[in-house]
């Protein structure tokens, strides 16, 4: 037999699979993955809002800072701001009067919409923006279920304010 060749099967080479693509930011594996472009609720537009604390991120957009004093312990790099409104943020008199005892919350509320309410012009550069791209909300308090930050957001949620539509129908 030292003469006969036996007959091997071939041996399986080893292929490597294909890579497959890395998916960049941006890009999804399915076009399932596309049905968030089509909620109301947009990744993309409208407010988020967040501690000036964490760090950035690429889903954060248009970030603005909405306190009247600058925050302790973080450098403007850090911050990484786009805007500071300090005129949006609530009074030195509010935020003091606020202070002093926490549990006055929903007066506080009330008291800093009606603030907001007295400046609309200031807020439709915001209301503008967040219809073409993310704006978050920057704050520094401590408290992320009772800020001012989130006051903020409900009022430039809500429906600007439009001017009364005249009747169009002819009177006889």
């Amino acid at each position: 037999m030292a003469g006969k060749r036996q007959s091997r099967a071939p041996r399986a080479r080893a292929v490597a699979a294909p890579e497959p693509e890395p998916v960049t930011q941006g890009e999804y594996s399915s076009p399932a993955c596309y049905l968030h472009e089509f909620d109301g609720d947009s990744a993309h537009s409208g407010f988020a809002v967040k501690r000036v604390q964490e760090p950035k991120s690429a889903q954060d957009g248009h970030r603005v800072l909405v306190d009247r004093l600058w925050p302790r312990g973080i450098s403007k790099a850090r911050a990484a701001l786009d805007e500071w409104c300090a005129d949006i943020a609530p009074s030195t008199a509010l935020r003091r009067w606020y202070h002093a005892d926490l549990s006055r919350w929903r007066e506080f509320r009330t008291r800093y919409r009606a603030e907001l309410h007295a400046q609309p012009t200031a807020l439709e550069p915001l209301r503008e923006r967040a219809a073409r791209q993310r704006v978050t909300l920057l704050y520094a308090a401590r408290d992320t279920q009772r800020n001012h930050a989130l006051v903020l957001r409900e009022v430039l949620e809500e429906r600007a304010p439009t001017a009364p539509r005249r009747d169009r129908t002819r009177q006889a």
